[in-house]
């Protein structure tokens, strides 16, 4: 069975966006009962008909998998934006919620950042990094002068890191 830990060393977010696509369209433009010939049935082939019932399980792990790369590209758009000098206002809008949530929400992605290295050793930033994180992210009043260099002091650590970074978008 597919999980979206396991499609994760298989696909990218391109990839993985491909694949949902392709499955998704199959699922959309099969016929009402079109799957329901019994559960003697051979599933069809790739390509064909209406998507088979592991295609289907690997349809609802993608869409979490595509979820998830997302999530994750999405704070590394919005530490993006504080260190161009966005305010909270401006990068809550851009989410289409308010400050106080877009910030909290990058506040928790900081936190992941951090306890990943504690779980692994390895990936995922150290102290000194979540420190540089928090510092660039300020308070959710921080109201920057937008399209303006940076006050807070920029975050030295990248995103997390893996061995095949291939698997991140």
């Amino acid at each position: 069975m597919s999980t979206p830990d396991e499609l994760e060393s298989r696909f990218t977010l391109r990839t993985a966006v491909a694949r949902y696509d392709e499955l998704r369209t199959r699922e959309s433009l099969s016929a009402p009962g079109e799957d329901d010939d019994g559960p003697d049935s051979a599933p069809p082939g790739p390509g064909a008909g209406a998507p088979s019932r592991d295609e289907t399980l690997e349809l609802l792990a993608l869409s979490e998998l595509i979820a998830r790369k997302a999530a994750y590209g999405r704070q590394l758009s919005v530490r993006s934006a504080r260190r161009a000098g966005a305010s909270w206002s401006r990068i809550g809008a851009a989410l289409g919620t308010s400050k106080q949530a877009a910030w909290e929400a990058h506040h928790r992605w900081i936190d992941e950042q951090g306890g990943e290295r504690m779980r692994t050793g390895s990936i995922g930033w150290d102290d000194t990094e979540v420190a540089a994180a928090r510092a660039l992210a300020g308070s959710p009043d921080d109201e920057r002068a937008d399209g303006g260099p940076a006050d807070a002091p920029a975050a030295t650590g990248n995103a997390v890191r893996h061995d095949d970074d291939r698997n991140r978008p």
